[in-house]
């Protein structure tokens, strides 16, 4: 891990604030999401992006039923969705 030799105190509320270079570097802006994680006595934070439900891809995602989804599965369970219906018939 390397270090910024950035130092930021926590306030009142339990906040940090992010510095700019930080930010601009990472492409974060206001209100995106960020995931935390927790490495032994490290705290990460990491942009956070969604994957796929099924396999964790992240690139070419669809929402079904409010579940981020990539072609590839959905594709997949639109094959298992018609053979369930061919079999019904």
């Amino acid at each position: 891990m390397k270090s910024t030799g950035i130092i930021r105190k926590i306030d009142e509320l339990g906040r940090v604030v992010i510095p700019i270079e930080l930010r601009n570097k990472f492409n974060l802006s206001e209100k995106d999401p960020i995931e935390i994680y927790v490495d032994g006595t490290s705290i990460i934070l990491k942009k956070y992006e969604s994957n796929c439900v099924f396999c964790g891809k992240s690139e070419e995602l669809r929402e079904y039923k409010d579940k981020p989804i990539c072609m590839n599965c959905l594709k997949k369970l639109s094959t298992l969705t018609e053979k369930k219906k061919k079999h019904k018939e």
